[in-house]
């Protein structure tokens, strides 16, 4: 597991908390046989700027992956994934025509036009010790 003193790697706001216990109270309806043990999130290549967040409903927690439970909701974030996320604010916004899971994410450097694919640079170790 990561670690460093005073530094999450995922926070949770209240809606974001409720909505993963949302997804995580329908998953545990649509495979009752396999539990659901959090909102696995990561990060992929591809898109305009280079990346884009991922998730899915996670079953099993993989060497290596970080386990961040606040407010009640569990969120696993993907071995891969964690020196892109460290510090990372999730929120869940929704109006009128959509509703989306939002990362307030420091290592964020642009993100494209509409929003589907970020730029992101991994923190480095060395400026961790410095925090």
């Amino acid at each position: 597991m990561f670690s460093i003193p005073g530094l999450k790697v995922v926070s949770l706001t209240d809606a974001a908390a409720t909505r993963i216990r949302a997804i995580m109270a329908q998953s545990g309806r649509d495979d009752p046989q396999v539990p659901a043990l959090g909102l696995r999130v990561g990060v992929k290549k591809g898109g305009c700027a280079g990346m884009e967040y991922t998730f899915e409903v996670a079953r099993a927690v993989e060497k290596g992956d970080e386990v961040v439970t606040e407010k009640d909701a569990t969120v696993i974030v993907d071995a891969k994934a964690v020196l892109f996320l460290l510090g990372t604010e999730l929120d869940f916004k929704s109006d009128r025509f959509s509703s989306t899971f939002v990362f307030n994410n420091p290592n964020q450097v642009s993100a494209c036009g509409c929003g589907e694919s970020v730029e992101i640079k991994p923190r480095a170790e060395n400026a961790l010790a410095a925090q």
